[in-house]
């Protein structure tokens, strides 16, 4: 009887010892860009809105068995105090898509060791985000956060109204690649501000509403 090629190749793999890399489980998988905004610009539906979007993009890569946090910071207003990003995303390690640690503990994170980049800071589906020189840019991440991960204490919005405005106002973006202009062009956090809140003013300046989730 003679083996179909497929069958063949699998016996060759069974008689050799090869076998195809098997990707990362999902339950590996603790950080990632936003494959998609919700869909308002910067408006998120605040905080808790920004979460539901991380929750709801890990459970559609099988990746629901985490708490899911969006790495955003919000200033105090409305009498409620200033969140901090760094302090919403638990201890860590955190792995990409793909099973790579990109950075052990939170001060690993906010230093130059962690290893984030274009390479390493994929979607939750584990694909590239582009980046600068691709088409369109979308490298700026929305954190509304300081290099150190924190709300800023600048008098002038940078946290879209802490995630409820898709108009007036602006929010701080790092760049995902780690390339481009502004005050911290190299930062995945704090690179500048963004032209506007509203999903159009973001993608002109190289964006498009994206921001970072990590379980906790």
């Amino acid at each position: 009887m003679r083996l179909s090629h497929a069958a063949a190749l699998a016996a060759v793999a069974l008689l050799t010892g090869a076998a195809t890399p098997a990707s990362p489980p999902a339950e590996t998988i603790s950080f990632f860009i936003t494959s998609t905004g919700p869909g308002a610009g910067a408006d998120l539906g605040g905080l808790a809105g920004a979460d539901r979007h991380c929750a709801r993009l890990a459970e559609a890569v099988g990746a629901a068995n985490r708490t899911w946090r969006a790495y955003l910071s919000t200033v105090a207003r409305d009498g409620q105090p200033a969140v901090h990003a760094r302090y919403r995303i638990g201890s860590g390690p955190w792995y990409n898509a793909k099973g790579v640690k990109v950075a052990t503990d939170v001060a690993d994170l906010h230093s130059d060791a962690n290893l984030l980049g274009k390479e390493n800071s994929l979607n939750e589906k584990g694909e590239m985000v582009n980046g600068r020189g691709d088409t369109p840019n979308m490298h700026d991440i929305l954190t509304g956060s300081t290099l150190e991960g924190r709300a800023s204490s600048d008098t002038t919005d940078t946290t879209c109204r802490n995630w409820t405005s898709s108009s007036e106002g602006s929010a701080l973006v790092g760049h995902h690649d780690k390339q481009g202009g502004g005050a911290n062009p190299t930062s995945w956090n704090s690179a500048h501000g963004s032209r506007g809140c509203s999903l159009p003013n973001l993608q002109s300046s190289g964006g498009n509403g994206l921001f970072y989730c990590f379980a906790i």
